[in-house]
């Protein structure tokens, strides 16, 4: 099948106008299969934030032996043989939509040899299902478009359909909150980007400690720089229940474009500072790892992937941030994630954007699916 390609003059954002300011915009690599399909270059979009005001378009498996008696085990071999060659021709029959197969994805080096995990680590042994968005914003996520009880009925919801799709892996809930926010207009630090008053944050803690719910701070540095900004939010990371998201679309110091007009990156030497960092406020705090979810969904959205160094304080999960058809999401899910493992996995789901020309949203047992399935999923 030929993957069709969605250019950016096919992405949207709408800028936000909230209160008296306005809230604008809000690894080895394995390559194409040996079928010949072609990665699909940023096939799935990424809703985002922006201003009411101003709308930019752009769019070690160990086996043990032992000795047997060969005549009488030979009819049973000869069996087990058969029985193997036909399970083997049934198993290359089967079907797999993009993101599916094991065969691909073990191809590519999944599972990733990871750090041992330490104590109070979250991943594996829970699946993270979270809210994003802004309490300022109706329109950047689930977390912001419903009153504070109202949405966290709903993230129960959500909670309880993934513990009845895989009642194996408890779920953890989250609320993902969008803490800077990348702007259309440079402001008064001429970063564009808005970090958001210290009372906001709290609040949203608040709530996910209501939940019994993790908090996740999310940065988009527009024009500032990672290394400058994330030091600002020490004083919430410092909780053992709180983590972070990076966000490599509003990362555009390198093309010095407005946010909104340009797809923005991040080079593994980012992502390292920012473990690195986490790292040692896990040592300096005593506290269990972090969690860090980086956005993905397009090729150049994260470069020289191979370089990410694993720390066993800090737990990557590359997250699938694309919107569109569930075909779509999928071959996004293979090119993007599946193809240049990392550590772990995520993938959004956004309520509106997904189905607005009439798609299913993906169920919980569609992304069961997925090799690797995701461990961390995120509804905006």
């Amino acid at each position: 099948m030929k993957h069709r390609c969605i250019s950016m003059s096919n992405r949207s954002f709408v800028f936000l106008l909230l209160a008296v300011f306005a809230l604008p915009l809000a690894l080895a690599g394995c390559g194409a299969d040996k079928t010949g399909n072609k990665p699909a270059a940023d096939a799935a979009k990424k809703e985002s934030p922006a201003s009411v005001a101003q709308a930019a378009s752009f769019a070690p498996q160990t086996t043990a032996t032992r000795k047997v008696d060969k005549k009488a085990f030979a009819n049973k071999s000869s069996a087990a043989k058969g029985s193997s060659a036909a399970k083997d021709a049934a198993a290359s029959n089967v079907k797999y939509n993009a993101g599916e197969d094991p065969a691909f994805a073990k191809k590519c080096g999944w599972p990733v040899n990871c750090p041992a995990s330490l104590p109070g680590s979250i991943l594996p042994k829970k699946r993270i299902v979270a809210y994003y968005g802004n309490p300022l914003s109706k329109r950047m996520g689930a977390l912001g478009e419903y009153p504070k009880d109202e949405m966290l009925r709903r993230l129960k919801v959500e909670v309880a359909r993934w513990e009845k799709a895989d009642p194996k892996l408890p779920v953890q809930p989250a609320l993902h909150l969008i803490a800077v926010v990348a702007q259309g207009e440079p402001g008064k630090a001429g970063k564009y980007r808005m970090i958001m008053p210290d009372k906001i944050i709290n609040q949203v803690y608040g709530w996910a400690k209501e939940a019994n719910a993790l908090l996740f701070i999310d940065i988009q540095t527009g024009h500032d720089n990672i290394r400058t900004v994330l030091p600002r939010f020490e004083w919430i990371l410092k909780n053992p229940d709180v983590h972070l998201g990076m966000d490599p679309e509003f990362n555009l110091i390198k093309s010095g474009k407005k946010p909104g007009t340009k797809i923005g990156t991040y080079d593994a030497a980012d992502i390292n500072y920012v473990t690195g960092y986490l790292k040692d406020l896990v040592k300096k705090y005593n506290l269990p790892p972090k969690v860090l979810t980086v956005h993905r969904f397009t090729r150049n959205g994260v470069t020289n992937a191979r370089s990410i160094a694993l720390r066993p304080e800090v737990q990557i999960v590359m997250h699938m941030d694309g919107w569109g058809a569930p075909w779509l999401k999928r071959d996004s899910y293979k090119d993007y994630v599946v193809s240049e493992p990392v550590q772990y996995t995520g993938f959004k789901l956004f309520y509106h954007n997904d189905t607005k020309k009439g798609d299913p949203l993906m169920t919980p047992q569609d992304l069961l699916k997925l090799n690797p399935k995701p461990i961390y999923i995120q509804y905006q």
